[in-house]
């Protein structure tokens, strides 16, 4: 053929005649159950808040997931990767207040505005099993799943303390929390009691620690994350009986229960310290208004370990004073602490001031004792005293009695069989992990499904009567629960008596919806939450990925739910994502406006180092490269970047600049590179397709630049192949940047013997190896080289043949005396006669020897020779 311009790629137009052929094709499609005849692989990013639009951070973990998918179909698996919505939310309710307008049908608008922009992007998504968690027939199911597990004994209803939010009327878990503040409201967190909801989750604590250790294909700085959040502690529980308890006071107070992972400290007690909502608090502030105000100072400093650690360390005596149990002759006194927790141990803690800084901050500040127990390596007993910082390391007891010269290890065994034999105490293991508490005063949630009766107390609805539907008529025009004022929703007949009751107006925390998603997806449209053939059959997932702030909450809630829906009959597994990959974060630039107001991207102009706002001209301040935010309006919608430069532009992009566990930044420069490398290709593929014919066949004995191309072609499939195996997309985009331009390189060699065939490889082998990151891109190009043949959907991934792979030249270094002094370009294994006598005549070695005599001749093979000389 001859040789024509090569044309330039229109995706505008490309782009959706693709994807309505992969439509066409059922491409990715897969039955409900896992064919036998190929394995399986279930890809799952982390599923989006329909929020209206989708931002990049989105569509680099969607681009991520869709490379994983693209890829494992290629490689002859039967993919499942599917979409679905996390719907539910305080954000919608918020929407309804401020815009008037229902909060499914805010929803409902956004999923379908993210919906035609994933689409865009030409995802390989499965959209048959799409879900909205919003939508009756999911969280109908999760209805189901809840009273499962309630007749299982994983559910509870009960009085607790919780974080309750002001502003947007509802109770957050602990991990909502953020420096005390709401973590969407940013509120002012207060503690309530109230009656609550909780899922059981701490039943699980044992084993969800213990698992931990199989999740080998998770990151180490994750699975350490929650390890410590469940926070197994071994130590002893010890009970301190009140010493000057008054008359008449209430004998359920008459002791004080510690839990100590420090037994062997017990000796350098100085206080005992209650939180603010313990018992014994309450009790003193009935009579006591300092304490009363005391303790409400403490409910307004926030709940977050951050918080408390934070603050000042505040203290409150109540005058009462607690025995010591080895120490019967002795008391100590009794303050209520604002850095002690109800939530945690057993809301009390008793202070040694020499081994822990807080204890030691506390009792400096109030003037209490701070007696010395452990005594560090080479130091004297008899001079050692608790200086500025306490001493938390390794030593040996003293001034401890009976555990006087034993090691902290021995002196905790000691002290833990001392308290059992008298009686006051006793060895356990503690867990920092709390049961869920789900309850939320919301309307946007999905629905407790229980029934409260006069007479018959808190009634599971009947299976046959789920789901419990939301009601739409429903006003927003005051704050608070709208399902609490409904004029009918609420009233209905007692399940069991038939008498007046009235519903459950709590509805779940969202973070409900989403640990159990994955499981749905799997049979999306079953009248049961899961068919067992199926979810059995596709879980766990392969490959999950998302976000690193999902770490402790939505994964660990998640590992929970896949085993209490085990142990309820729904799933016979007990860890739902076999692979985690978190993802970095997408940065840009930030803009403010001569007045302070925040700028879109699209509303500056960058002028070298500095910026203008395009509508004025006026001079805009260039801030920082952070994470993008609607906040400070540094996001850049992806819509239009797909308008402008396409959607494999996009990807692209978001593919090549960092590995992608790191932060990457946003840039115009960087995604016009982007899609001029996307034009580069197309043109380099086209030349091969307008001036070779697919009958070019392979020569026996190719021109050094045609067999240079084919190694070339080679060594990148195996290199992507390796680089997509290992999540490292970024080293895929450079290896097929440097295919790319051998291919173009070869047209200077078009005549050379074996080169067409060699070209026409290289391009075909470059649009395979490119379809999971430039889709649409390697169709058109396929297209264009094989009018006739398969899609790219449908081809096998490419393989390498090792021969070629195997280097055809290596360079040796030579050196005199150690230094580089020339090189060699050299077969492979070459013989160490014939490498040494080249070494040796190569023109400035030779040079350089001249006159010289050689005491050794050094050959390292396929590296280096060195000559040793003398003189």
């Amino acid at each position: 053929m001859t040789d024509q311009p090569a044309p330039s790629y229109d995706f505008e137009t490309a782009e959706p005649r693709w994807q309505a052929e992969w439509e066409r094709l059922g491409a990715f499609d897969v039955p409900d159950v896992p064919p036998a005849d190929r394995p399986k692989y279930y890809v799952l990013e982390m599923f989006p808040y329909p929020s209206g639009q989708l931002h990049m951070g989105h569509v680099r973990n969607y681009t991520l997931g869709d490379v994983v998918a693209r890829y494992k179909r290629a490689r002859g698996f039967a993919v499942l990767h599917p979409m679905g919505w996390d719907a539910f939310g305080l954000p919608a309710e918020n929407a309804a207040r401020e815009r008037g307008v229902h909060p499914g049908e805010w929803t409902l608008a956004n999923i379908e505005a993210m919906r035609g922009t994933l689409k865009r992007l030409g995802f390989s998504f499965n959209w048959d099993r799409e879900i909205a968690t919003c939508l009756p027939e999911y969280y109908g199911q999760q209805q189901k799943l809840f009273l499962d597990m309630l007749r299982d004994g994983l559910v509870e209803r009960r009085e607790a303390s919780v974080n309750w939010d002001p502003v947007d009327h509802t109770v957050l878990a602990n991990e909502q929390v953020v420096d005390g503040r709401g973590w969407r409201s940013g509120a002012l967190i207060e503690k309530k009691k109230l009656s609550q909801w909780f899922l059981r989750i701490t039943k699980f604590a044992p084993q969800l620690l213990a698992g931990l250790d199989a999740l080998e294909r998770w990151p180490e700085r994750v699975r350490t994350m929650q390890e410590r959040w469940i926070g197994r502690s071994d130590g002893a529980r010890v009970l301190f009986p009140l010493h000057n308890a008054p008359d008449g006071f209430d004998p359920n107070l008459d002791q004080v229960e510690v839990f100590t992972t420090r037994p062997d400290t017990l000796f350098g007690m100085s206080f005992l310290a209650i939180a603010a909502d313990h018992p014994l608090a309450a009790k003193v502030a009935r009579t006591n208004a300092d304490a009363q105000a005391f303790i409400e100072e403490c409910r307004r400093l926030g709940t977050t370990e951050e918080a408390i650690e934070t603050a000042e360390k505040r203290g409150f005596d109540t005058g009462l004073r607690v025995t010591h149990p080895f120490m019967p002759e002795h008391s100590f006194p009794v303050w209520i602490a604002n850095f002690v927790l109800m939530e945690y141990g057993t809301g009390a803690v008793f202070g040694c001031p020499s081994g822990d800084q807080r204890d030691l901050d506390f009792a400096r500040k109030y003037g209490l004792a701070t007696p010395p127990v452990i005594l560090p390596p080479d130091e004297d007993a008899a001079s050692f005293a608790v200086g500025a910082k306490a001493y938390d390391g390794d030593g040996t007891l003293f001034n401890s009695g009976f555990l006087d010269g034993l090691s902290i290890a021995e002196g905790r065994k000691a002290a833990i069989e001392r308290l059992e034999g008298l009686g006051v105490g006793r060895g356990i293991v503690n867990w920092r992990l709390r049961d869920w508490g789900i309850s939320r005063q919301r309307y946007w949630g999905c629905p407790i499904p229980i029934v409260h009766c006069d007479s018959c107390g808190p009634v599971p609805v009947p299976d046959d009567q789920l789901p419990v539907v939301l009601p739409d008529d429903v006003t927003f025009d005051r704050p608070g629960n709208p399902l609490d004022v409904h004029p009918t929703w609420k009233h209905v007949a007692c399940p069991s008596c038939g008498a007046a009751a009235v519903r459950e107006t709590d509805t779940c925390d969202t973070f409900v919806d989403s640990s159990w998603y994955f499981a749905r997806f799997t049979a999306s449209k079953a009248s049961t939450p899961t068919v067992p053939a199926a979810a059995n059959g596709w879980l766990p997932v392969d490959q999950y990925i998302g976000g690193i702030e999902h770490a402790i909450l939505h994964l660990l809630y998640a590992r929970f739910f896949t085993r209490a829906m085990h142990e309820t009959g729904h799933l016979d597994l007990d860890e739902p994502f076999a692979g985690l990959f978190t993802q970095g974060m997408v940065n840009h630039e930030s803009y403010r406006d001569p007045d302070g107001n925040w700028l879109y991207p699209e509303e500056v102009e960058r002028t070298g180092n500095g910026a203008t706002v395009r509508a004025t001209g006026a001079p805009a301040t260039v801030g920082r490269v952070e994470k993008m935010s609607k906040s400070k309006r540094n996001t850049v919608a992806p819509i239009a970047i797909i308008e402008r430069f396409g959607a494999d532009t996009a990807r692209w992009f978001v593919l090549s600049d960092s590995p992608p566990e790191r932060d990457m930044e946003w840039t115009e420069a960087g995604v016009a590179g982007a899609s001029r490398f996307t034009q580069r290709l197309f043109r380099a593929v086209q030349q091969v397709a307008i001036s070779t014919t697919s009958d070019a066949v392979a020569a026996d004995a190719p021109e050094a630049a045609a067999d240079d191309l084919r190694r070339t072609t080679h060594r990148t499939i195996a290199a992507v192949t390796d680089a997509l195996e290992g999540f490292a997309a970024n080293v895929a985009v450079a290896r097929l940047h440097e295919l790319t331009s051998a291919l173009i390189e070869a047209e200077r060699h078009s005549t050379a013997v074996g080169m067409a065939f060699a070209r026409r490889e290289a391009a075909l082998s470059v649009c395979l190896l490119c379809a999971p990151m430039l889709p649409h891109l390697a169709e058109e190009m396929l297209a264009a080289l094989e009018p006739d043949g398969a899609r790219a959907v449908e081809r096998p991934w490419p393989k390498a043949i090792e021969e070629l792979c195997a280097a055809s030249r290596v360079t040796i270094a030579v050196q005199i005396m150690g230094k580089l002094r020339g090189t060699l370009e050299l077969p492979p294994d070459s013989p160490a006669d014939t490498v040494l006598a080249m070494a040796e005549a190569e023109p400035n070695v030779a040079r350089l020897l001249e006159g010289k005599r050689i005491v050794k001749r050094i050959h390292v093979p396929n590296r280096i020779v060195n000559f040793v000389v003398a003189g």
